[in-house]
């Protein structure tokens, strides 16, 4: 695995040939009937690429790396969870014809190994490093082949090629700039920090496509069959299948040879994948037991034997350095989240961290939440600061990679405004919308809160697997009405009652607990302060003459124009473009806050 900052740059006009996965470098394009087109002094230029690399070190600390071909560039930096020793990047072949900067994980790295239609002979354990043979063998199409969250820059010195791509759902983060200066020149990196002082175009790279230097185009692979949201699916909900599909999700996630742990905050999924992950861990612990040190050693990295991961028979194989699980909470003293994450810990038998934060630790943070998170939505920056708040505090225990439960509330229409759908058709369309939109709300939150510290989140409810089975179901069984409360088949698709030879996952309380958005459930306290804050910080009179550079993006509440005011001191108009407002549906309130919807129970009140 890499997970790391990369900077890619290739000058386009016949082929980039400079990617970097996490950072910006101009690539060029070049296809052979086109004059070349080339970054203007890649050798100039490469004092810059490592300082806007290293703008993003953040999310990489464990080692640096650049290569530079021709006129491209590709820079990394490195956190290391899969291939710790010898998975350094940028990667590449056999000849060194072929340089490949990756920030992710690909899950299925042991099969795609093993099941090559051609020979190759891995220089590393990582598992990032398939990326190279499958583009060998399938050019374009290598991206379908992998089971994982990526994005990743490629190039190919004998096509003098630039290849880029991100994953179906967009996990991991990925933005592609242009400069006017340099009109040859296309940019790649993991954050818009690396691209903003040299690019003054800058896009989100959007999920599930890939980038081919040739035709300078991006192009979709990923085409589920419930992408078309005016496809309304009939299949009725068949729980066993989803119920094995998330376990198998989870199992997957917990590929790793680094310290790990879960996020819990005491909700129905996060609690979930923590009660899933839990079971795998005990599985391993007894199935380590009873080999008794007596399993083989031998490491096959040309086939994937004896490396971290699932194998063709959906077996794990995974390092575990703790004698327990960690999980982890956050929230304002006596915040709903941390009572339910502290009895869902206690049964699950988890060893829990409870971590209480101030109001006053939230609002000196929130300009530096928003320097990493690269956004003023009011949403995401209410829930994002408690999340870079814990991520600190985990990473300084030594765990460096987290699972979490963002995406279910999207695929099942868990979030309160959901009750407003007017009917089937209304709320599958939205369910497919907030999918779509993840890369811009809840995985932009999760991978860049905790990437500010160095840490991974990993995200069960994304994989394409579970996605399949899960979007396909007939929304009628996902709709709130009579007493189905919110997500009630995936509840009851965890609900042993009459299983009596299953342990049960949850205690029923929680299995059946109502939905809190994060920032809500965090402590209600939490937002009042926000909104109180941003009354002292914005006057009317600036409400009235908000700036002219914000066009028809005007701030309507003065906590988004004070989250403006702050993400334009870090950052210029230019990206503006990428940031994506979170609003409900089918409801007349303006506050995204869960608790502002009619239909929620406040259950708890802070002190």
């Amino acid at each position: 695995m890499a997970k790391d900052t990369s900077f890619a740059s290739v000058p386009q006009g016949t082929v980039p040939r400079a990617a970097w996965t996490y950072l910006t470098v101009p690539p060029i394009r070049a296809v052979s009937e086109i004059p070349r087109i080339s970054h203007p002094d890649v050798v100039k230029f490469k004092p810059t690429a490592l300082k806007l690399s290293k703008a993003i070190r953040h999310r990489g600390p464990d080692w640096s790396g650049s290569v530079t071909s021709h006129n491209t560039i590709l820079c990394h930096e490195r956190l290391s969870i899969v291939g710790v020793e010898s998975g350094a990047q940028p990667l590449t072949n056999a000849d060194e014809s072929i340089i490949l900067a990756v920030n992710g994980e690909i899950y299925n790295h042991r099969l795609i190994r093993k099941n090559l239609k051609e020979p190759y002979h891995f220089k590393t354990t990582s598992d990032c490093e398939v990326v190279i043979p499958l583009y060998m063998q399938y050019g374009l199409d290598a991206p379908k082949y992998l089971d994982g969250m990526f994005s990743w820059v490629l190039y190919d010195k004998n096509q003098d090629r630039i290849v880029a791509a991100r994953d179906p759902i967009g996990i991991t983060t990925l933005y592609q700039g242009w400069s006017s200066k340099e009109p040859g020149t296309v940019y790649f990196a993991s954050e818009l920090k690396s691209l903003h002082p040299v690019c003054d175009k800058i896009e989100s790279f959007p999920p599930g496509h890939i980038y081919d230097s040739k035709t300078g185009e991006r192009t979709r692979y990923f085409q589920p069959t419930w992408w078309d949201g005016s496809r309304i699916p009939e299949k009725p909900a068949d729980l066993k299948l989803l119920r094995e599909t998330l376990e198998k999700s989870v199992r997957k996630r917990l590929m790793a040879e680094v310290p790990y742990g879960v996020l819990l905050s005491g909700g129905l999924d996060s609690s979930l994948v923590a009660s899933i992950a839990q079971r795998e861990t005990l599985r391993l612990k007894k199935l380590a037991e009873a080999v008794n040190g007596s399993a083989s050693d031998s490491v096959n990295p040309d086939t994937g034997d004896g490396l971290v991961g699932i194998d063709d028979e959906n077996r794990l194989s995974t390092m575990t350095f703790l004698p327990q699980l960690n999980s982890f909470s956050i929230g304002l003293p006596g915040a709903p989240d941390n009572q339910a994450a502290l009895e869902v810990a206690k049964f699950l038998g988890t060893k829990h961290h409870v971590m209480t934060f101030t109001i006053e630790d939230g609002l000196n943070a929130l300009s530096d939440v928003i320097y990493h998170l690269e956004t003023y939505d009011v949403t995401t920056i209410r829930a994002s600061t408690p999340m870079y708040l814990l991520s600190r505090k985990i990473k300084a225990m030594g765990i460096k990679m987290v699972l979490s439960g963002e995406g279910s509330d999207e695929i099942f229409g868990g979030y309160l405004y959901f009750h407003g759908a007017p009917d089937k058709a209304a709320f599958h369309e939205e369910c497919v919308r907030r999918v779509k939109n993840l890369h811009l709300a809840d995985c932009l939150r999760a991978n860049k809160s905790t990437s500010a510290w160095g840490l991974e989140a990993r995200v069960p409810f994304l994989d394409k697997e579970f996605l399949e089975v899960a979007m396909n179901i007939d929304p009628q069984e996902k709709m709130i009405k009579g007493e189905r409360i919110e997500k009630y088949i995936l509840r009851k698709a965890f609900d042993t009652t009459d299983e009596p030879d299953t342990a049960p996952y949850l205690p029923d309380n929680i299995l059946w607990r109502q939905k809190e958005q994060f920032s809500d459930g965090v402590g209600y306290g939490w937002i009042d302060a926000l909104k109180d804050t941003a009354e002292k910080h914005v006057t009317d009179e600036m409400m009235k003459n908000p700036k002219p550079e914000w066009g028809d993006d005007i701030p309507d509440t003065k906590e988004a124009y004070w989250y403006r005011l702050m993400f334009d001191e870090h950052f210029p108009p230019t990206c503006a473009s990428t940031v994506m407002r979170w609003t409900p549906k089918w409801s007349k309130q303006t506050d995204p806050s869960g608790r502002a919807i009619a239909i929620h129970k406040a259950k708890y009140e802070d002190a």
